[in-house]
Order: C-alpha cells, then sequence, then structure tokens
C-alpha cells in the first residue's frame, strides 16, 4: 500500500486536511500504524489552480521529508512531483522513490533518480502539460499508448543507470485520458502486467469512478474497490491510496482468490 499523504491546501479529496505539517505528521503515523509500506507526499494538487514556484513545492515537501525519515528510517518514503530540481532535493532529504505523475516532462528525472539510487514511477499522460486537464485527447488504442509511453520511460531510466529493481510502470488513470480511457485501461490492465515490469495503479477517488456511478468525491469508495479488485486480480504490485485498512482488505481477498496468499486463518470444517 502506497498511502497518499497531500502537503497541499487544496487536494480534491481531504480538502487541505493534510496541509497543516502536524496533521500531515500524523497522517503518516495513522497510515504506518494501518500498514502502509510507503507514504507518498505530493506539494502540488495535480488539478490545475494556483501556480506553484519551485521554491514553494520544496518548502513543503523537502524538510518534511527529512522529519519523516528520521521518525521512520524503515519506511518507503515516496514523492510525488514532476521538477528534478524537487526531486533531488527530497532525494538528498531522504527520499526513496520518485513518483512521477506526469509521464517525463522534466527529462532530467531519471538522471535524479540513478545519481541517488532511488525508484522511479513511469507513468503514461499523452503528452499533457502538468496540472492540466485533458481534452479530447484520443488514441486509436489507448493501452498501446500506455505501453508504448510507460515502456519508453523505463527504458530510458534504465539507460540513465537505475537499477531494473527500482523501476515501476503505472497507467495513470485519468490523467490524459477520459472516463472510457481509463475503464479499458483497467480491464487490460493484464497487458501491462506481462511487461515483466511492476505495476502501480493510483485509482482512488478518481473521476472516472465518480462518473462511471455519477458519485461525488466523498462517496467513490465502493468504486474505487471495485477498480481496484479487477487490478489486483490482474497482478498489479502497488496502490496509491487515501483509504489503506479498506484497500488492503480488499487486495488481500482477491489475492486470496487467485491463489497467491493463504488465508488469514482457515479452521472451517476441521472443528
Amino acid at each position: 500500500m502506497m498511502a497518499i499523504v497531500n502537503r497541499t491546501p487544496d487536494s480534491f479529496f481531504d480538502q487541505g486536511a493534510t496541509w497543516a505539517e502536524e496533521a500531515a505528521f500524523e497522517r503518516v503515523a495513522e497510515v504506518v500504524e494501518q500498514g502502509a509500506e510507503i507514504v507518498d507526499i505530493g506539494g502540488i494538487k495535480a488539478a490545475p489552480g494556483a501556480e506553484i514556484s519551485e521554491a514553494e513545492e520544496r518548502a513543503r515537501v523537502v524538510d518534511f521529508v527529512a522529519r519523516v525519515r528520521a521518525a521512520y528510517p524503515a519506511l518507503v518514503i515516496s514523492v510525488d512531483t514532476w521538477r528534478a530540481s524537487v526531486a533531488d532535493a527530497v532525494c538528498a532529504a531522504g527520499a526513496d522513490v520518485i513518483n512521477d505523475a506526469w509521464g517525463g516532462a522534466d527529462p532530467e528525472l531519471v538522471s535524479v533518480a540513478a545519481e541517488h539510487d532511488a525508484a522511479i514511477v513511469c507513468t503514461h499522460t499523452g503528452g499533457v502539460t502538468p496540472r492540466t486537464r485533458p481534452y479530447r485527447i484520443e488514441y486509436d488504442d489507448v493501452m498501446a499508448a500506455v505501453l508504448a509511453d510507460c515502456l519508453s520511460y523505463a527504458q530510458r531510466a534504465l539507460d540513465a543507470g537505475v537499477t531494473k529493481e527500482s523501476i515501476v510502470i503505472d497507467p495513470a488513470h485519468d490523467f490524459g485520458k477520459n472516463t472510457f480511457h481509463s475503464l479499458e485501461v483497467t480491464r487490460r490492465l493484464p497487458e501491462m502486467v506481462e511487461t515483466g515490469w511492476p505495476v502501480l495503479v493510483s485509482l482512488s477517488n478518481k473521476d472516472f469512478v465518480g462518473e462511471t456511478l455519477d458519485l461525488p468525491v466523498g462517496s467513490r469508495l465502493t468504486g474505487t474497490l471495485a477498480a481496484t479488485a479487477v487490478c489486483a486480480l490482474a497482478g498489479a504490485r502497488i496502490y496509491r491510496v487515501h483509504q489503506v485498512v479498506e484497500t488492503r482488505r480488499c487486495v488481500d481477498m482477491v489475492w486470496s482468490i487467485a491463489g497467491r496468499r493463504p488465508p488469514a486463518r482457515a479452521i472451517r470444517g476441521l472443528q
């Protein structure tokens, strides 16, 4: 589980509930207690909004990463950024993963990951500019586009010196996609898994869930878990989530049905 921790005053899901540093740190403690292996710290919301400078983004995340690292030496810390300069600073402060949600918009990001021996998440966004919404984007074959971009990004990371074990691919639901695209990517996720790269999915409360079920942000958990179950059955490895406990239970159940995880106990019919 990769738990989301937003150092932003305007995040779409929690509406700034963890904007204050102490609230964000309490969120880290909570999700660690819930069993999250990774925390993903972000300093800028993905949607359009107020311009956030590089200096402001650094101020929101760098010292906070250092604080989390000092408190949780064994925790995997990810930072959601597309800027190489910010990635360099957070890796120096103790981050382990660069989660680039914007498909390599900054080509220097792979070099930063290599320099710090950090992992990198390679996403597909259809070439859209960071912090813009997709508008009438069309694909002849959306999964073919996802695979081409993610595999190309992964290769660039390899060529830059990132170790193979430190590269993850992510179809990036909603990013550069309409709802039909995200639904198709979900049902065709086995094609990503078959590449051999570990697959991350970020499904939590996304617009494609809301539009499919006609539900606002605060009412999308059941739809999120349905999409999570499909991706878990396909073999996705990392789940970027707001609700850790519910997602863990969903994934554990699916993996047990698939034969990848034994039941926590199995005494029925034995006593």
